[in-house]
């Protein structure tokens, strides 16, 4: 037995994680980078680091064939209609010879849809055991967005319809938040769906990254405003706009908006003549420096399966104001590491921020508060719970 099968409740299953093999298939994978890749880099660092032997399948966005040594399988495709920075692919012969040929113990689908849904249909097929997290609610997420002059709010019965198919026939299914396992149930996933939460590196994100260059450049040359900070996709169904009225209610307040995304050019209109700076995307020693020189995090998006960014927020010693969505509600104790509040509400958005901001020792002691609760949520933790998932699902045949 290795460490891993000693240490891990997954040991039990008596597989060893060195003779694990896992196929993992995506609709997204790098260079693009979003909430779902950075998860799956993670968990593809911890399959790295535990022996298991992987194998990774996706549309091809760039180039990319390999990432810690493990093969990345791409099959080409065409630009998303909604969002052109995703590839609508299919699974090709390639696709199957290589599967074929890696002959896996389990096969992980991260949130199937065009590639991992034909994908799927051929793993099913082969007779693999299957395991299938939810990342993003398309459903809901069609609602914000428009092909041509129609809204494409009527995906969301077929993409209900869909979900609810595969996660009835996989052998198991993870859910990133409690309010996702109950949406799940709400559009008729019967089978059990297990909690994969999300966790943050509590030493990457950390306030120790403070940098006075980096808050004058957010802020316009204006550090001693109160600075707001988002980080993420600028697409619709965040709801940025909703940001406005805090810089128009509550003087002296600045807006930095980090990320890039197919509703910036809107945003950027939408936000003419306001103090706010529009950053693209930032990565490396630069995005924990974002983090951590500003003053409050907003997050007022309309949908999320988690909301990554809020956790990584927090671990930098940010309080947050957050629409109850996603992973949210599971992370955010109501006036002691920030303020939630109903999607859509705008007044109770600038209240959250001004409850705030109208103390700097409470802003402070808010931060801190977020801090230890970040400190809490480890990555590993949150990966090894997945290890056991493939362990129990391969014992189990």
């Amino acid at each position: 037995m290795d460490g891993w099968q000693a240490d891990g409740e997954s040991g039990r299953y008596g597989i060893c994680s060195e003779d694990m093999r896992v196929a993992l298939f995506t609709d997204t994978f790098l260079p693009k980078i979003d909430g779902i890749v950075t998860v799956i880099c993670l968990l593809l660092d911890y399959l790295s680091e535990r022996g298991v032997d992987v194998i990774i399948f996706a549309p091809r966005l760039g180039k990319i064939d390999r990432y810690k040594g493990f093969p990345v399988i791409t099959a080409p495709g065409i630009p998303f209609p909604f969002y052109p920075d995703l590839k609508l692919a299919t699974p090709t012969l390639h696709t199957y010879r290589e599967l074929k040929k890696f002959r896996p113990d389990v096969v992980h689908f991260v949130h199937p849809s065009a590639f991992g849904l034909g994908s799927y249909v051929l793993v099913k097929q082969m007779g693999l055991p299957t395991l299938v997290s939810f990342h993003i609610d398309y459903g809901r997420l069609g609602r914000h967005f428009r092909f041509g002059p129609f809204n494409a709010g009527f995906i969301e019965i077929p993409i209900n319809f869909l979900t609810r198919r595969v996660m009835n026939s996989a052998d198991y299914s993870l859910a990133p938040s409690r309010l996702i396992q109950q949406r799940l149930a709400e559009i008729g996933v019967t089978k059990e769906v297990g909690l994969w939460k999300r966790g943050v590196d509590s030493e990457r994100f950390h306030p120790r990254h403070h940098n006075v260059s980096m808050r004058s450049m957010l802020s316009n040359g204006h550090p001693d405003d109160l600075l707001l900070l988002y980080v993420g996709r600028l697409s619709h169904e965040k709801q940025l706009g909703h940001i406005k009225a805090v810089l128009d209610q509550i003087p002296g307040t600045r807006l930095a908006l980090v990320g890039d995304g197919p509703a910036r050019f809107d945003l950027e209109r939408y936000f003419a003549g306001t103090p706010t700076r529009f950053i693209g995307y930032l990565r490396g020693e630069a995005l924990l420096q974002a983090y951590a020189s500003a003053d409050i995090f907003v997050f007022p998006s309309a949908i999320e399966s988690f909301g990554l960014v809020v956790v990584e927020a927090m671990a930098a010693g940010l309080p947050v104001v957050a629409s109850r969505v996603g992973g949210v509600r599971d992370v955010i104790e109501e006036g002691k590491t920030g303020f939630t509040f109903d999607v859509g509400d705008v007044q109770a958005l600038v209240e959250g921020v001004r409850q705030i901001a109208a103390n700097q020792d409470q802003m402070h002691e808010m931060g801190r508060a977020a801090r230890a609760f970040a400190e809490t949520q480890s990555w590993p933790a949150m990966m090894e719970e997945v290890v056991t998932h493939y362990a129990r699902i391969i014992a189990t045949g």
